[in-house]
């Protein structure tokens, strides 16, 4: 069995979709802390040919609360001015409507943390992009936060009785492969590849949200996208 562990991103780029699709069972990990100015309740849309962060407000987020445990800010119509910046941006773009009544069902649903905001999100997306992988927390199986880093990763890797785990490239300087070896367990890193794609007639603006890819691609070409990477 295939692995892989990450936070929860909301509407995050391709890789973090090639990295879904690359496993057999895909480990969201919600009950670790929250990370300030990351990317699990922001990302970027292509507004007048140029990248634009998005946010969505959160109550109280801090570094000393887990991921599960950040409630969205209730009170404020993030979620109107969001589908307006979608429909000014892509309303001319080839998969406008179909994309834009999933973004829109997934932004409005009846959720309290950004962590239940974001399982949502990627369940969806990948259900959309027929992403056939299992998505499951960590909160709800592992019961080892009293472990860290690498050890708690091979730990969930042994319990779940995998031989390969695959990490984003940004890990290379954290997880040892030797480590991983001792215990019959491969380790790859995932690096994604620029695929290019028409982005109205602007010059290709890279690594955006999904929700850009979903815009602009057809099925076909988005299964294409989710093969464009090498593992290392």
């Amino acid at each position: 069995m295939t692995i892989a562990i990450m936070q929860p991103y909301i509407f995050p780029y391709i890789g973090y979709f090639q990295l879904i699709n690359a496993v057999d069972k895909f480990i969201i990990y919600d009950d670790v802390n929250f990370i300030n100015k990351g990317w699990i309740n922001r990302n970027n849309l292509l507004v007048s040919g140029q990248a634009h962060l998005f946010t969505i407000p959160l109550k109280d987020a801090s570094q000393n609360k887990l991921i599960n445990e950040v409630q969205l800010l209730k009170g404020e119509p993030w979620q109107k001015k969001f589908l307006k910046t979608l429909q000014q941006s892509y309303q001319k773009a080839p998969y406008y409507q179909k994309v834009f009544v999933l973004i829109e069902e997934i932004v409005n649903l009846d959720v309290e943390t950004i962590y239940e905001l974001t399982f949502e999100a990627l369940v969806r997306t990948c259900n959309y992009m027929e992403i056939k992988t299992e998505i499951v927390a960590s909160s709800s199986i592992y019961q080892n936060t009293h472990l860290k880093g690498p050890d708690r990763i091979l730990d969930i890797c042994k319990q779940k009785g995998a031989d390969h785990y695959i990490n984003p490239i940004g890990g290379m300087e954290l997880y040892d492969k030797g480590k991983f070896e001792k215990e019959g367990i491969k380790l790859n890193f995932i690096k994604s590849v620029s695929s290019p794609y028409n982005q109205f007639k602007n010059a290709f603006v890279p690594w955006l949200s999904i929700i850009d890819i979903l815009m602009f691609n057809d099925p076909e070409a988005i299964r294409e996208q989710l093969k464009a990477y090498e593992l290392i």
